[in-house]
């Protein structure tokens, strides 16, 4: 997993950088493939707020989230990002139950 962070209108410390790649580092345990998320952290008087885009496989999943705090919002952004995730994947799981000729591979023999 490859993390970017980014500033407007607020310089992006060190501590700020490695708050942001902990905090997101548990997206990981929900893909093996590797994957690009880019966050943005900006000031929005009177709240902070940090946005993040996701660019999986084949898709680009985007959320934002804004506090008090900048700490705060990288929270929130992180917790709503593993919603995200997890709703993600869900959608790509095979709900289809039981078993069918077609799935076998059974349906153009003839035998």
């Amino acid at each position: 997993m490859r993390i970017e962070t980014h500033g407007q209108q607020i310089e992006v410390t060190a501590a700020l950088r490695d708050y942001v790649e902990s905090k997101l580092a548990r997206l990981q345990r929900h893909y093996d493939q590797p994957f690009d998320v880019r966050t943005q952290l900006s000031l929005d008087k009177p709240d902070h707020r940090a946005e993040a885009t996701l660019n999986l496989a084949g898709r680009t999943l985007h959320c934002d989230a804004a506090a008090v705090d900048m700490y705060a919002a990288i929270d929130l952004l992180a917790d709503k990002l593993d919603r995200l995730l997890m709703k993600h994947k869900s959608k790509l799981v095979d709900h289809h139950r039981g078993e069918s000729l077609a799935r076998n591979g059974e349906i153009g023999e003839i035998g």
